[in-house]
């Protein structure tokens, strides 16, 4: 069955917004875990205006599902955190500095050499890699040629066609992107604008996905359902309607 890893940063962003620490994003990976996540996603960025580093030190301590550090790693302080905490995975993204939100992947062909050199350094110290990218053969093939254990597609073109009613379309490209990956024993991740409308549709399609990465739809639709209960409706798209 495909993990779904819960992202915390909306969390933090609310905590932030007031100060104090209220929610508690400590107390929420904590309840994620309970509430059947597989997995704790946490997005820390150079100016901590969500997740700060000390969060990712002290939610490292407590859980015991698998704990995802997606970040810049072009940033030195991203690399130390990584290294100091040993999360189970890295996600690396080529955000920006000041970007809003990850929106592209990583041209695996033009930074080939630099990916293989920080992807060697991560996993060196045991932890496994996934790299961010478009779903576009050539950029799969270059993450072969990275080292990476695993890829992250992209979704929010997959997003936005499926939510125009473009369901073919939309899912096109990250049939041919997965095929391409499983040739090239390459993990498949997911993440960005996942949401229960159309992640079951992408789980039917893409029957080799591992894991999916979700934080911002979920805690929208958390407002609205409550925690637990939306942590349960995520995993149950996630379970093939052919079982």
């Amino acid at each position: 069955m495909t993990k779904l890893s819960v992202n915390l940063n909306k969390f933090a962003t609310l905590r932030n917004a007031r100060g104090g620490n209220n929610p508690d994003v400590v107390k929420a990976a904590i309840d994620a875990q309970r509430f059947g996540a597989d997995g704790i996603t946490l997005h820390p960025r150079p100016d901590e205006r969500h997740i700060r580093y000390d969060d990712v030190r002290e939610i490292k301590k407590i859980i015991t599902t698998e704990l995802n550090i997606e970040g810049n790693c072009r940033e030195q302080k991203f690399m130390d955190l990584v290294l100091e905490v040993k999360p189970e995975q890295v996600t690396l993204v080529p955000d920006a500095i000041g970007q809003l939100t990850s929106d592209h992947g990583w041209d695996t062909i033009k930074h080939k050499n630099y990916l293989k050199e920080i992807i060697g350094v991560f996993q060196k110290a045991g932890i496994r890699v996934s790299i961010f990218v478009d779903p576009i053969e050539e950029m799969i093939t270059g993450a072969a040629d990275s080292g990476t254990n695993r890829i992250e597609l992209y979704t929010e073109n997959y997003a936005k066609l499926f939510a125009a009613g473009n369901k073919e379309q939309a899912i096109a490209p990250y049939i041919i992107a997965a095929k391409k990956a499983q040739e090239l024993n390459l993990g498949i991740n997911a993440g960005h604008d996942l949401d229960l409308h159309n992640l079951q549709f992408f789980k039917e399609k893409i029957s080799t996905l591992l894991e999916v990465s979700i934080g911002h739809a979920l805690i929208c639709n958390a407002l609205y359902l409550g925690f637990e209960n939306t942590i349960q409706l995520y995993k149950r798209q996630l379970k093939s309607i052919y079982a």
